[in-house]
């Protein structure tokens, strides 16, 4: 960074954003138009349809002893990743960022963070990704950029910048109505007042001006060029204001969004999922995003495994009337969708792989963050989105050339990472990582788990179940969340159909009859899966 833009950088900060406009000339930018290049996939089709894990770059795995994760370190983990059965990834931010953590607040949007290494360390990245039948998507920042890119360096400096409508200013102070998450969010400069929905430091990019859009789009192409399989979009129920009572979810944001998507599928096999906490099933919709991440179904999911009744009548349901696009998880590194799944559950092992399974086999695309395999805990000592942020539990100790870092890490660890760590459960028999890698198995050997309709969801009391069917695959699957027996009512098989069990392995088979029904025994906080073959 130059003197000039960190001295700047130091003024906003301290200021909230305000201050007098800076009389230092502004930066130089690139908007350059980046044409569409010949990118074909380098994966099967269907690929997205796997098991994803969203990682965190810097927690994952240093390479260079520096305590900070990095693209190096990720790649000599991608053996662990495809062992597990992963085959998709969505990296968060690795452009080079302002905040220097989370990555949020872009300062270049072609340029790889430097703490995570060189924009060939990322090339190396896709190639031995691919390689292992691994898709990698990483996280695009459209509604804000960070208070440091020149661009927005270029807009504060004068009302007459030619950059001056790329981001959403105001020539006087707006009305006191305005609240975004608590917070005013207009803020004051010698030049006029900007505004950033979510920090000071993080301005919203103007996307009623079509040259930023444009711009945004060409980023995009800068990526895909590269080979990336596509995007994580964040915040899109934000990129588009119509007042104080209405800076949310608004119209406008469908539009947008679907133009994005054109972009996109211009390149063969490639996947794009949303974030939109308020309205995850409008924007999941083939129209818009054509993929979200089903906000709310998480929850659902994790009372059920509790026995609570309405909630498994509501996760059973969930995937009936939701657009087939909807993207599944559990948790992920923001606070405002739940700790981490092993502090939600309080430990419970049994909740645990009910959720898990649950999230793995009903919906097309699951999502997993990392850890969860293992059931990693939030960070010892801290608190809201830095407790879900940290470093990968390798070993006990995390220290070592086979743990996160040789050094100390940027971050305190996992609070059970003592017992709760790779080593201490890959190849383990009966331990959580192999429960997953088991189950992730299971959805990859049908193709009716992976890409299968949602049919005959049934729910009774806490027990549940679906049938999932791909052309004349059908898979049927059940849930007993009760801490005791129960038998499972299953409706609209084949007459007279064999179930063959697929889950557990080695238990017995079962029948319709001649009106399509079986009835299954269940133990106590368990699921069971079946092939269906008609006699």
């Amino acid at each position: 960074m130059k003197p000039a833009a960190l001295l700047l950088s130091l003024l906003l900060a301290a200021c909230g954003g305000g201050g007098s406009a800076s009389t230092e000339p502004p930066p130089a930018v690139d908007v350059s138009t980046v044409a569409q290049a010949d990118s074909p996939s380098a994966l099967p089709a269907g690929w997205q349809h796997g098991a994803f894990m969203e990682i965190y770059v810097r927690g994952y795995q240093d390479s260079d002893g520096d305590g900070i994760g990095d693209l190096r370190g990720l790649i000599s983990r991608l053996d662990y990743l495809q062992d597990l059965g992963i085959t998709g990834l969505w990296l968060m931010p690795v452009t080079q960022s302002q905040d220097r953590d989370h990555g949020y607040a872009v300062s270049d949007y072609r340029r790889v963070e430097a703490d995570y290494g060189s924009l060939d360390d990322f090339k190396e990245l896709l190639s031995q990704a691919h390689a292992r039948g691994i898709g990698v998507i990483v996280d695009y920042v459209m509604n804000h950029s960070g208070a440091t890119n020149p661009l927005f360096l270029n807009s504060r400096h004068a009302a007459d910048n030619p950059y001056r409508g790329w981001y959403v200013w105001s020539g006087g102070a707006p009305s006191s109505a305005w609240n975004i998450y608590g917070s005013y969010p207009w803020y004051s400069t010698g030049s006029g007042w900007y505004f950033a929905g979510f920090w000071s430091q993080m301005p919203d990019f103007n996307l009623r001006n079509a040259e930023a859009v444009a711009y945004h789009h060409s980023n995009l192409r800068y990526w895909l060029n590269l080979g990336v399989d596509g995007f994580r979009f964040d915040a899109v129920g934000n990129l588009i204001e119509n007042g104080a009572a209405a800076w949310e979810n608004q119209s406008e944001n469908d539009a947008l969004m679907a133009t994005v998507r054109q972009v996109v599928q211009a390149y063969p096999n490639r996947y794009m999922v949303c974030e939109a906490p308020g309205q995850p099933q409008r924007y999941g919709a083939d129209t818009v995003c054509g993929g979200a991440f089903a906000f709310g179904q998480q929850t659902a999911v994790i009372d059920a495994t509790a026995g609570d009744a309405a909630a498994v009548a509501s996760t059973a349901a969930y995937f009936s009337s939701a657009p087939t696009g909807m993207a599944s998880f559990l948790s992920n590194h923001d606070a405002f969708a739940g700790e981490r799944l092993w502090d939600q559950v309080s430990g419970n092992a049994a909740e645990y792989r009910l959720a898990a399974a649950t999230n793995l086999l009903q919906g097309r695309t699951p999502f997993l963050y990392y850890g969860e395999e293992i059931g990693m805990a939030g960070g010892a000592g801290l608190t809201g989105d830095w407790k879900l942020r940290t470093p990968m539990s390798w070993t006990s100790s995390n220290r070592g050339s086979d743990g996160f870092s040789t050094a100390s890490p940027f971050r305190a660890n996992s609070a059970n990472v003592g017992s709760n760590n790779v080593l201490a459960q890959a190849g383990v028999a009966d331990s959580l990582h192999s429960f997953y890698k088991d189950v992730i198995a299971l959805r990859k050997s049908r193709a009716s788990l992976m890409t299968g309709a949602y049919r005959n969801p049934a729910a009774q009391g806490a027990v549940m179940s679906f049938q999932r069917v791909e052309g004349s695959e059908t898979t049927v699957v059940a849930f007993n969340y009760a801490n005791s027996l129960a038998t499972a009512s299953l409706a609209g098989l084949p007459a007279n159909a064999v179930l063959r069990r697929l889950w557990p392995v080695g238990g017995a088979n079962a029948a319709a009859d001649a009106a399509g029904a079986a009835q299954v025994p269940m133990a106590a906080r368990s699921f069971t899966a079946f092939a269906v073959q008609a006699p």
